[in-house]
């Protein structure tokens, strides 16, 4: 079991350019093995999570050439040659690891096949529920059984010839939104998805991407079936989620500026950077490229945050920030409420109790709500004995806690962090002192250049 100790920052690097964006690398792999054809992808994200897609992929017919490696030997750059929207049925049980993405848009794509397939996942994806995306499939033609009332893996789907559908989704979510419109793919006709609120829009940016059309109209999005995916080649961005471990880092260190490079600005995941405006953060984000999956540079100018309130809309996408927002609001002044995002109960983890468990356990108040919590920051944090839950994001948040807290920071069972950062450990010994050589060394050289343009809180 993998421990990670961290001693309190003295200063921040100048820049930062993280891995591939860990959504878009799923995505990237599932629709290109859905082609006629080859497409190549550049800086693809060659985590544990992202690999289980690719290797889905490959079980079902896919091929996939490496063009290059990390120095590990994990593919950044793929040739990944598809054989149409018939996959061929796999020779056993499909592994999704630790990742819900895999398992629920794969559960999409199964749906509409002609044979039966199992799905499968660690001990923590098989507590997770699948009903979700099983009830929507089950009305477009589909069977999906799991085990108990929630439907959790294994699942077994027996795909058949899909109908139509229109679904209002109970909870906003971009995976079952994702998972009905590759389903709705394969359908007659057209399917459409309403949402409570807009969520992530990686799926129908990708989509379209592969000339497959999507329509927008309001809060409904709709896919027409009998579309064929064409191969076009991808450039991954890097992840904003990712990023957002830096940035708060960087936003709660006066004086601090921090770049972070070629990075995914989807407006569907800029949340974070809304957040820490108003949290007293100034930031500057460049679109060097517009069209898909528009990305660029993202500037930080850290200070003395200040509590806020993040709930309602904002919460579908910044869902995936709100372990490190809640490490921000224990550094701000004042009294931060999360609210609104009961879906935190079910990822990894149980998200809300693992970040009010680890606060507490470095001094901070906090209360906890059934769907958020409320968090009494700008006290001294102190080192403490913590656990990551096995969850990567709560690994990484409290990482960056870390940093802060007085004394050492220790945690337990980080090895979780390669589901999606394989190399945020080295990141991290970077940002701390310039070099390789562990993060208990904490001597870095201040670099901090003039300059600044403030971001528009209202962006």
């Amino acid at each position: 079991m993998a421990t990670l100790k961290v001693r309190k920052l003295k200063s921040i690097p100048l820049e930062l350019t993280v891995p591939g964006d860990k959504s878009i690398s799923h995505r990237s792999v599932m629709f290109a093995g859905l082609c006629s054809g080859t497409t190549i992808i550049e800086n693809f994200l060659p985590s544990d999570d992202c690999l289980c897609s690719l290797n889905a992929m490959k079980a079902l017919g896919a091929e996939a050439e490496i063009l290059e490696t990390t120095e590990d030997g994990k593919p950044t750059k793929l040739a990944v040659t598809g054989h149409g929207m018939k996959l061929a049925k796999p020779g056993g049980p499909i592994d999704c690891g630790n990742s819900g993405t895999t398992m629920r848009l794969m559960s999409g794509i199964l749906a509409g096949q002609d044979f039966a397939s199992t799905l499968f996942g660690d001990e923590s994806l098989s507590k997770r529920p699948m009903k979700r995306v099983a009830d929507p499939l089950s009305l477009l033609g589909a069977s999906m059984k799991g085990l108990g009332d929630k439907i959790c893996a294994p699942i077994t789907i027996l795909g058949k010839k899909l109908r139509p559908i229109s679904y209002q989704l109970p909870v906003a979510s971009a995976q079952v939104k994702s998972a009905i419109l590759l389903a709705g793919l394969q359908a007659s006709g057209k399917t459409s998805v309403v949402e409570p609120v807009p969520t992530r829009d990686h799926t129908e940016r990708l989509l379209a991407h592969f000339h497959v059309k999507t329509v927008r109209d309001g809060s409904t999005v709709s896919i027409y079936g009998g579309q064929k995916p064409d191969p076009e080649n991808l450039y991954v961005p890097g992840d904003i989620s990712s990023a957002a471990f830096w940035l708060v880092a960087a936003a709660a260190t006066p004086g601090a500026q921090l770049t972070i490079k070629n990075v995914g600005l989807n407006p569907t995941r800029t949340g974070i950077l809304n957040v820490l405006v108003r949290m007293g953060a100034q930031i500057s984000d460049y679109v060097e490229q517009s069209e898909g999956e528009p990305r660029g540079n993202i500037v930080i100018h850290g200070g003395e945050l200040n509590a806020t309130v993040i709930g309602g809309q904002e919460i579908p996408n910044v869902i995936d920030e709100l372990p490190i927002l809640a490490v921000a609001a224990a550094l701000a002044r004042g009294q931060t409420v999360i609210k609104d995002a009961r879906e935190l109960r079910v990822k990894e983890t149980d998200r809300i109790a693992a970040v009010a468990q680890n606060l507490r356990l470095m001094g901070v108040h906090v209360d906890e709500f059934e769907d958020g919590m409320e968090i009494f920051g700008g006290s001294p944090l102190k080192g403490a004995e913590l656990t990551s839950f096995g969850d990567h994001r709560i690994a990484m948040a409290f990482a960056i806690a870390g940093l802060f807290a007085e004394g050492v920071t220790e945690i337990e069972n980080t090895e979780c962090i390669a589901t999606s950062y394989p190399n945020f450990v080295e990141h991290l010994e970077l940002f701390l002192n310039g070099s390789t050589t562990g993060v208990d060394r904490i001597d870095v050289i201040n670099r901090m250049p003039r300059g600044f343009a403030d971001r528009n809180p209202q962006d």
